[in-house]
C-alpha cells in the first residue's frame, strides 16, 4: 500500500489544474482494457437497474416439474435451478443484490476510511500514532476470517453483511489515505500555503483533498472486486442475504447439491462473480495508469 501511495503522489498536480484530469481522461481512452471493462461494468449496472423489463420471467416463481432443466432447454436460456426458477432471470436479479453488496461498503469505507485517514496523515504525532496502531490491530485478522466473525456475531442478514465488510474496508483505506497525506502534507504549495496565514480547514479542503481524494479513489475501487467475492462467501455461508432473494453467492450455495446433475449450470453464479471481479479490477489498473503523472 506504501509503494502505491507513493507512485500515486509522486509529483501530484495542483488540486485546480484542469490539464491533469483532461489529461487523465485522455490516457483512460486510450486504454481499450480499462474501457472494455467499464462497458462491461456498465452493462451489468444497466442490467441490474432494468431487471424488471430485461428478465424473460419471475426470478421467484418455482416450479418442481420444471427443475434442473439443462441450459438451452424451450423456455429457459440458461436452465432453471433447483426450484424450477428460471435462472437467467435470477442472475440477471441477482445483479441487483450483487452489486449491491460489493459496491456500498466500499463506498461507506471510502469515506469513513479517508476521513480517518487524511485526519491522521495531516495532524500527525501522538494522533497519527493512536490513529494508526488501532487500524492495525485489524490487521491482525484476515479480510475473511474478520468479515465472517463480524457477520456471525452481528447475525444473519444484508444489514449486517454490510456492516461487517465496510468495517473489514474502513482500515484499508484508511491506511492508504494516511500515508498519501503524509506525503502531500509536506510539499511546498502546501507549505506555502501555511506560511500565507491559511488555516489547516482551508489547507485540507483547498491543498490536500484535491491531490489525496484521486489516489485513494483508485485503490478503494480496487476493493470492489474483494468485496463482490467477501458479500458472496457470507451469502453462501448463509450470513447474508436470505432466501428466496436472488444473490450471486446466495445461488451458488443452493446449487451447490446439483454439481454433480448440472455442473454448467451451477457454475454460472460463479461465472458472473467473475466476470464482475475481473472488470473491476481491469477498470481499477487503468485507472492507476491514467492518473499516474509519469506516464
Amino acid at each position: 500500500m506504501a509503494a502505491f501511495a507513493e507512485q500515486a503522489v509522486a509529483e501530484p498536480p495542483p488540486a485546480q489544474t484542469v490539464g491533469y484530469w483532461a489529461g487523465v481522461w485522455r490516457r483512460l481512452r486510450r486504454d481499450p482494457v480499462a474501457i472494455g471493462a467499464g462497458i462491461v461494468i456498465l452493462l451489468l449496472i444497466l442490467m441490474a437497474v432494468f431487471a424488471p423489463y430485461v428478465a424473460p420471467a419471475d426470478p421467484l416463481r418455482a416450479s418442481t416439474l420444471r427443475r434442473l432443466r439443462p441450459i438451452g432447454s424451450p423456455g429457459f436460456p440458461l436452465g432453471s435451478d433447483e426450484l424450477g426458477r428460471d435462472m437467467l432471470s435470477r442472475l440477471i436479479f441477482g445483479a441487483r443484490l450483487s452489486l449491491f453488496m460489493g459496491i456500498t461498503p466500499v463506498i461507506l469505507a471510502f469515506f469513513i476510511g479517508s476521513g480517518i485517514g487524511i485526519l491522521a496523515g495531516y495532524v500527525g504525532g501522538r494522533t497519527n500514532t493512536l490513529i494508526m496502531r488501532t487500524i492495525d490491530v485489524f490487521y491482525a485478522f484476515p479480510s475473511v476470517l474478520l468479515a465472517v466473525a463480524l457477520s456471525g456475531a452481528l447475525g444473519a442478514g444484508l444489514g449486517n453483511a454490510l456492516v461487517s465488510l465496510t468495517v473489514v474496508f474502513v482500515p484499508q483505506i484508511a491506511r492508504v489515505a494516511e500515508a498519501v497525506t503524509t506525503q502531500v502534507r509536506g510539499r511546498d504549495y502546501v507549505e506555502a500555503a501555511r506560511a500565507s496565514g491559511a488555516g489547516g480547514l482551508t489547507i485540507v479542503w483547498v491543498h490536500v483533498l484535491g491531490n489525496v481524494l484521486g489516489p485513494i479513489f483508485v485503490y478503494a475501487t480496487s476493493l470492489i472486486s474483494v468485496s463482490m467475492i467477501l458479500a458472496s462467501g457470507l451469502s453462501f455461508l448463509g450470513l447474508g442475504t436470505r432466501p428466496p432473494d436472488p444473490e450471486w453467492g446466495l445461488m451458488l450455495n443452493t446449487l451447490r447439491t446439483a454439481i454433480y446433475v448440472q455442473p454448467w449450470l451451477a457454475a454460472l453464479p460463479g461465472v458472473m462473480i467473475f466476470i464482475t471481479s475481473i472488470a473491476f479490477n481491469l477498470l481499477a489498473d487503468g485507472l492507476r495508469s491514467a492518473m499516474d503523472v509519469k506516464q
